[in-house]
Parts: structure tokens; sequence; C-alpha cells
């Protein structure tokens, strides 16, 4: 959020924009120094500098703006901490031996449940392993020689490590209530009206998408696809607008497994998968939404990287399909799909930075009244009056091309086929802008 804070700081500075992030964290974003840091660690491995490696190595991984990783020398080693989510990842290393573990849950009595899942968990795991520490916390560990702890092995062992426990947290104490909560004093609750806001949200959207399904003129069973669309949207928009934990999150993730799973399923049945999960959304009591509602760092993303072929060819394959729904007037399915190519690429992918900031935008505009109900005060698009700000719009997007010039040399958007009329042709023109848009990078 610190661009758009910096676009709109000089002009409202008596009215200063809140301090939220959006969407999945992706440590793809590095800087030259973390990339140098990562030559650097590779060759103190090769030359067995072990303690130089570790030193290196943990300033790849470092984001001096999130402040996710700390280390410190001490008499026989270093002693270093990195946050995933709403976990902690302790470890210490010297010149023979690392080791690292994060707690997940503390338990006073061992149910067969959680344990045959942890058990079950440690099958799939590939550096590390869940285990009961003295307290009896149950925690996920990894150790290594330092002779065989590369570079490539300490990131790929650390991340599920984090990952894993980072995930497992939630799950297991929403499931087994005689878990309890341990290590949590580095996470921060978010304010009151913006838990509200993100719940009033989640909530008139789920509803909003069933009231189409269920008394809109469409067809379920005659066009199941733009019914796909609707609840895909819906699911890849709460995933990056409200940016879940726990519950929520998992929810979110199985539903998009369920729908693109390799299975004998048609999608009519894939609708009603996708539906199942939301409703368990739909039922889940406030205050459980507000338990999963806190601020994280992470360290590590889950998301992988691509280039801007790939939004491209979603852009190509799927917009043309908007255009029935947009000429019969189905116009909630119509905004879904463009709705649904930017949630996918976000969901899925660690997409080049101008298009993810760009993509961001466009949540803002469609989704303007949400982002007024967070406190930001700037307005691209009015609901009532239908009206956009496009200078206000232009403005963004020109600092978001500054902003990126020094990588992307050739990015230059045509603002001019971007369609004002309607939310429906605008949605529409901006894709077509950015599918044009050349992502050359200098390396």
């Amino acid at each position: 959020m610190g661009l758009f804070n910096r676009i709109f700081g000089s002009q409202h500075s008596e009215e200063p924009q809140p301090d939220i992030t959006f969407g999945r964290y992706s440590d793809s974003y590095k800087t030259e120094e973390n990339y140098k840091a990562w030559d650097e660690a590779l060759e103190s491995f090769e030359n067995e500098k072990y303690m130089d490696c570790y030193k290196q190595f943990f300033r790849y991984l470092g984001d001096q703006e999130a402040g996710n990783v700390k280390y410190w020398e001490e008499d026989k080693g270093i002693r270093f901490e990195l946050y995933q989510g709403s976990k902690k990842i302790c470890g210490f290393a010297d010149a023979k031996k690392l080791k690292a573990e994060a707690k997940v849950a503390k338990t006073e009595s061992f149910n067969v449940g959680f344990m045959r899942r942890l058990m079950e968990q440690n099958f799939d795991l590939k550096y590390s392993r869940f285990a009961l520490d003295q307290e009896n916390t149950l925690t996920i560990v990894f150790d290594t020689y330092s002779l065989d702890g590369s570079p490539y092995k300490l990131y790929y062992a650390l991340k599920e490590v984090a990952t894993n426990a980072d995930k497992q947290d939630d799950l297991l104490l929403d499931e087994f209530k005689m878990l309890e909560p341990v290590d949590t004093s580095h996470l921060t609750e978010l304010p009151l009206h913006e838990k509200e806001a993100k719940y009033n949200f989640i909530i008139q959207q789920i509803q909003s998408a069933f009231e189409v399904i269920d008394n809109g003129k469409l067809d379920v069973d005659q066009y199941p696809g733009g019914i796909a669309y609707l609840l895909l949207n819906l699911i890849y928009k709460l995933d990056y607008l409200i940016k879940p934990e726990g519950y929520m999150m998992e929810t979110l993730e199985r539903a998009n497994r369920l729908y693109f799973a390799k299975d004998d399923k048609n999608t009519i049945q894939k609708i009603h998968n996708l539906r199942k999960e939301l409703q368990k959304l739909l039922d889940r009591p406030k205050e459980e939404f507000f338990k999963e509602m806190y601020r994280v760092i992470s360290t590590f993303g889950i998301t992988a990287p691509v280039n801007h072929d790939r939004i491209v060819n979603l852009i190509n394959n799927d917009l043309v399909n908007m255009d029935w729904y947009q000429e019969h007037e189905h116009n909630k399915v119509a905004l879904a799909i463009p709705g649904f190519i930017v949630g996918y690429s976000m969901f899925n992918y660690a997409i080049p930075k101008p298009a993810k900031d760009l993509f961001h935008l466009y949540f803002q505009i469609t989704e303007s009244d949400y982002f007024k109900s967070l406190g930001f005060s700037y307005n691209f698009y009015d609901t009532e009056t239908e009206k956009f700000d496009k200078r206000a719009i232009r403005k963004v997007i020109d600092q978001i091309v500054a902003t990126n010039k020094y990588k992307y040399t050739k990015l230059s958007p045509n603002l001019s086929l971007i369609n004002y009329n309607s939310v429906i042709e605008f949605a529409k023109s901006y894709l077509n802008m950015m599918k044009n848009l050349d992502m050359t990078k200098v390396e």
C-alpha cells in the first residue's frame, strides 16, 4: 500500500490512508541487495565458510520494510528468527549444524485425532517433521549438518517449516479445542472497524452471489460456466481483499482445489462443491472470523513467479466469454469474468510487479465501496452516480509506470483504450490495455 499512499499523500496530507495490506505475500520481488547476498551465500558455502554463508543467506531472506528476518551473532554461532504469518521460526546455527523449529500449539492431553493428523503430515514432509517438545508443545523441526546445508536446501527446508506451521496452527486450534495457541506475541490484532468492514464484505458478497444463482435470470443448468465464473471470482476476490488466515484461507484454497481437480465431476457438480464451501463461511460465527483477523509478516511466498505471457493467455482465453453475458444483460456474471482473470492471477501466481500494482488498482476501482468502508478516502468510481474519476485513475497508472520504469523500460500503457462508459466496459477495456503491455524486464 506504500505506492498508493505516496501518490495521494501529497494531495491529502491531512487524510493519511490506512496501512492495510492485501493479497498473498510473495518473495519474488527482491532487491538487487538480496540477490547479491544469495550469490555471496553460495560462494561462501562452496568455500566451506559456513558462518558467512548463513549470514548472507539470512540477508537474502530479509525484507527490511517488513522486518521479517532477525539474526544476531553469539559466542558459539548465529541465532535467528523468521516470521511466517501467525508463526515464528526460531533457530541456531554454528559451523557444524543448523537447527530450526516453530511452535504450533500447546497441549495438556494427547488426542488421537490431532496426533494421527500430524503423523500423516510427516509422510508428506521432505525436510522437516512434526514433534513434541519437553513442554508438550507441538512443533515442526528441521536440522542439518552445515556441510550438507547449501543455501538451496536451507531455503526449501525453512519454507517447508514456515508454511506448514503457519497453516496448521489455526486449523488445529479450530478443530481440536484442547489445544492452546502458543508463541503469538508478534501478531498485531486488526482494529475493530477493519474487522467489521471485512466481515460485512464477506457476508454481503457471498449472499449477493447466491442471490444471482437462486433468483437471477440465468439458468444454472443451461449456463453452468457463467455461474462457475461468478463463484470463482468471489473466491479469489475474498482471498485478495480480505487476506484471510486460518479456517477461511483453507476453505478458499480447498474450494479452488475442488474445482480444478482432475476428477469425473462435471461443472454443475463442481459448482455445488464451491457453493458448499462458501456456505460454510456464511454459517461461521462472526467471532470466529474476528479471531483470525490479525496482521502478519511473512518470509516465504506460496505463489509461483510467472511472466506477463501467462496473464496475456488468461485474458485471450477468458475475456471473450463475457460478451454473451453482457449482451443479454447478465451484468454480474459478465463482470465476474474479468474479475476472475485478475483474481486467479493474484491467487495462483507471483506476477510481474507492474501487473500486480495495476491489478490492485482494478480492485480499488471495481470494489470502491469496500475500500471506502476500510477508511480509504480516494474514490475512483462512485457506485451511486456510476461516474469514474478518470484523472485520478490516470495519475495512479502514471505513477505505477514511473515506479517500475527502471526495470520495465518499455512499460507504456495505452490509456486511450480504457472505456469509462460503464463498469463492465471499463473492466473489459482495462484488461485489454494490460494485455498489450510490453513487460520486457531489464536484467
